[in-house]
C-alpha cells in the first residue's frame, strides 16, 4: 500500500453540467486528517499517487472492488458508504487534499466547505484564496444545482411535463442544511445560512439571522443579526435583531472582525472592529475601528478620548452613544450578559 499521510479527504456525489464540468459535490462523512491505513487503502484502490490535490471519478467496477476492498480491511462504514452512493444517483468521486492549499477546483473548494460545516475546521483554519474564482454561479432549484446556461431549457422542459422548476437563489453558495445539519443546532430560516458555515451545539439562528462561509460560533450562540463572512462569535454571546458584523471580503480589508464571550451585540448594531470578551454594544450604534469615543471611568468621570481601535482586547466594556450629546462613550461594565439555558442547550 502507499504510504500516506494527507491533509483530508471525501467521498462524494458529483453534479456536472453539460459541458462534462463539476459544478457541485456532496461529501456525506468528509475526513480531516484521516486514518493512514484507511488514506493508502483509497488511494492504491483508485490508482492515486502521492503528492498533488486531486479528484477522479470512481466508475461502478472501482467502486465494487474498492468496497470489497474495505470490507477487508475492516472499514464496514465506508465500504457500506461507498455502495449506496455507488447504486444512486450523481457521479462517485474521491477527492484527496494531501496539503492545505488553495482550491483549484470545485471538488476542493466543496470539501473544504464540508470540513467547515461539520466542524472538523474552525473558521480561518483552511486556506480558501481564490474560492469565488473557482465555485460556479448556479441556479438552487427543487431539482438540483442547474448550470445556468442550461437553466432556460430545464425550466421549459418541467413545464412541458406539468410542473414548475422551482429556483430558490441563483449564489456561488448554497443553503448549509442541504448538505449537513450539525448537532445541537436551530435555525429558523435555512436559507441564510451558507455552506460553509461553523455552527457550534447550543446556536440558535433566528429568521432574519445570518452566517456567511468561513464564519459562525462557538455555541451556545443567539444569532438574530448578520455574521459576515470571516467572523467567528464566541460562546454565550447575543447578536440582536438587525445587527451586522463587518467582513473582510466586499471592502477588500484585512482586518479579522471577531465577538468574544459573553457578549452582546444590540439590535441594529454593527461592529467593526474585534469584541473582547463580555463587552456591550448598545443598540443601534455601529462602531467602526476609527470610531472616536470617550472612555469613562467607574464613577462616570472622563479620562481620556481614543478611537475605538484602541481598546482592542479590553474585556468587559460598554460602548454606547450620549443620548443627549450624541457622543460615543465607552465604560466598565459590572456584569456580563447570560444567555437563556432553556433556549440552548435543548437545541
Amino acid at each position: 500500500m502507499i504510504d500516506a499521510t494527507i491533509h483530508s479527504l471525501g467521498l462524494g456525489l458529483a453534479t456536472r453540467n453539460a459541458k462534462n464540468e463539476i459544478i457541485e459535490v456532496y461529501y456525506p462523512r468528509p475526513l480531516l486528517s484521516p486514518d493512514t491505513v484507511l488514506s493508502s487503502l483509497l488511494l492504491a484502490s483508485c490508482s492515486i499517487p502521492s503528492g498533488e490535490n486531486t479528484a477522479v471519478q470512481i466508475d461502478a467496477n472501482s467502486a465494487s472492488t474498492l468496497t470489497s476492498a474495505l470490507l477487508e480491511a475492516n472499514f464496514a462504514e465506508h465500504a457500506k458508504q461507498v455502495k449506496q452512493m455507488n447504486e444512486g444517483q450523481g457521479q462517485l468521486i474521491l477527492c484527496v487534499l494531501f496539503e492545505d492549499s488553495a482550491p483549484l477546483s470545485v471538488a476542493e473548494a466543496y470539501l473544504k466547505l464540508h470540513l467547515l460545516s461539520h466542524r472538523l475546521a474552525k473558521p480561518h483554519s483552511l486556506n480558501l484564496d481564490g474560492l469565488f474564482a473557482v465555485l460556479h454561479n448556479l441556479a438552487w432549484t427543487n431539482e438540483g444545482a442547474i448550470d445556468l446556461e442550461e437553466l432556460a431549457e430545464r425550466q421549459l422542459a418541467a413545464r412541458l411535463a406539468g410542473t414548475t422548476l422551482e429556483v430558490a437563489s441563483v449564489d456561488k453558495f448554497p443553503k448549509m442544511t442541504s448538505y449537513v445539519v450539525p448537532a445541537g443546532v436551530r435555525i429558523a430560516h435555512s436559507a441564510r445560512v451558507r455552506l460553509g458555515a461553523y455552527l457550534g451545539a447550543g446556536t440558535t439562528v433566528m429568521h432574519e439571522g445570518f452566517v456567511n462561509f468561513n464564519a459562525g460560533t462557538e455555541g451556545p450562540a443567539m444569532v438574530e443579526g448578520r455574521i459576515s463572512a470571516g467572523v467567528m462569535v464566541g460562546a454565550n454571546s447575543d447578536l440582536g435583531g438587525g445587527c451586522s458584523t463587518m467582513g473582510t471580503l466586499s471592502g477588500g480589508g484585512t482586518e479579522v472582525i471577531s465577538v468574544g464571550e459573553n457578549c452582546l451585540i444590540g439590535a441594529n448594531a454593527g461592529l467593526g472592529i474585534p469584541l473582547a470578551n463580555g463587552c456591550t454594544v448598545e443598540a443601534g450604534l455601529y462602531l467602526t475601528a476609527g470610531t472616536k469615543l470617550n472612555v469613562l471611568g467607574a464613577d462616570g468621570a472622563l479620562l481620556k478620548t481614543v478611537k475605538a481601535k484602541e481598546l482592542v482586547g479590553v474585556e468587559n466594556l460598554l460602548f454606547r452613544r450620549n443620548s443627549l450629546s450624541g457622543g460615543v462613550e465607552c465604560l466598565p461594565l459590572k456584569s456580563s450578559i447570560s444567555l437563556n439555558d432553556d433556549l440552548h442547550s435543548h437545541n
